[in-house]
């Protein structure tokens, strides 16, 4: 059995293991669920995890540490459990820890790395998934057995979740897959990762700068949330108007963030993520500035693809700053795609007939969303 598994996670070559691949992995028992996948949980990359039923707010975010699982650490810190059967409303500024229904039994060839959703970054729901003696948020090693858990703290708004909401997915990687500027130059030539926009390399990834001029000038830059909104229901899909949430920031040049505040903008570059490869976009660098880019860092294959070489879509950049104002200026640097290669060609990739919402994207709200009028 363990020999099969390790096959069918492991096709011999280094990379991003990509749809069938994952499905396999279930199959072999090295991913296991306490209900049946859904029909859409498997992503082009990922796997989109559920939450499970048993919930707890907690005093503080903690980490298990090599000696302690996830449960004896709730036995210190737990305020109260609860059900997410029924549903539950989960308040901003207090931290969660949800057990998801999914459980690994990796490989020793296999690590996984996991990530908020495209929609839950974009509402300023920060979750981080936690493993059983885990050192590290979100970064499970080769050969992790055990159950996962997700750390869930709502920033701006409350939202309401239920056993099997989605906000987290997980990728799962095959050995340490080349990276770098060589990579990066040789992928551009074979086709453009950037087509509108410079190309410009920043260590290990594909620099993004802020566009706060736009185009149409009758249309926003970005947003800024509301403090003091309503709810989100995060499973029901354009149903909120967007006003009642954003406020739309019109005027053009440099945008000081406020401490505290969440601001939705998107990257002068339009980029593209080859069928072949997948990409993620890396976490705030403390020499850009005092801000942090991007909660939801994965950028599926085909990501503002198109065949011929065409097309490309802004990256949405979820953007909150740190302690003090910080002026952000259009054109500035705010972040790094970096790319890897999967393991084996896709079956299917983002936006081919899977209700991919982010594909040909410009300046978008979360899939919670009614298009601003």
């Amino acid at each position: 059995m363990a020999q099969a598994a390790g096959q069918a996670a492991n096709p011999g070559k280094e990379g991003i293991l990509p749809a069938h691949v994952i499905r396999r992995m279930v199959e072999e028992g090295q991913i296991t669920a306490a209900t049946p996948l859904d029909h859409d949980q498997i992503q082009p990359a990922s796997l989109d995890l559920r939450l499970g039923e048993r919930a707890w707010r907690v005093r503080a975010s903690f980490l298990p540490g090599p000696k302690r699982t996830v449960a004896e650490r709730l036995e210190d810190l737990a305020l109260h459990a609860f059900s997410l059967t029924e549903g539950a409303v989960l308040e901003t500024g207090c931290v969660y820890i949800v057990e998801l229904q999914e459980a690994l039994a990796l490989p020793d060839t296999v690590s996984a790395v996991a990530n908020p959703k495209s929609s839950t970054g974009r509402i300023d729901v920060f979750t981080r998934v936690i493993g059983e003696r885990a050192a590290t948020f979100d970064q499970l090693p080769a050969g992790y057995a055990g159950r996962l858990y997700l750390e869930v703290s709502p920033r701006t708004f409350p939202i309401l979740v239920r056993a099997g909401s989605r906000l987290s997915q997980i990728r799962f990687r095959s050995g340490m897959p080349q990276r770098g500027e060589t990579f990066l130059r040789a992928l551009h030539e074979r086709e453009p990762l950037v087509t509108e926009g410079p190309f410009r390399i920043i260590g290990d990834g594909v620099a993004l700068t802020v566009d706060l001029a736009g185009g149409d000038i009758t249309q926003p830059v970005g947003f800024r949330a509301r403090r003091h909104a309503g709810l989100i229901d995060v499973d029901r899909k354009g149903a909120l108007d967007p006003l009642d949430y954003f406020e739309p920031i019109i005027r053009r040049g440099p945008l000081v963030l406020e401490p505290g505040e969440f601001y939705i903008l998107a990257s002068k570059e339009a980029v593209r993520v080859p069928p072949d490869h997948a990409a993620e976009m890396v976490p705030f660098d403390p020499m850009v500035g005092e801000f942090r880019v991007h909660y939801a860092g994965f950028f599926d294959p085909g990501f503002g693809h198109a065949a011929g070489g065409g097309e490309g879509s802004r990256a949405v950049l979820e953007v909150r700053s740190r302690e003090v104002p910080f002026i952000l200026e259009d054109g500035q640097i705010v972040g790094r795609l970096v790319y890897e290669p999967l393991s084996e060609a896709p079956e299917f990739v983002y936006g081919q007939e899977i209700g991919s919402h982010y594909q040909k994207q410009g300046l978008k709200l979360s899939k919670h969303f009614r298009p601003l009028s």
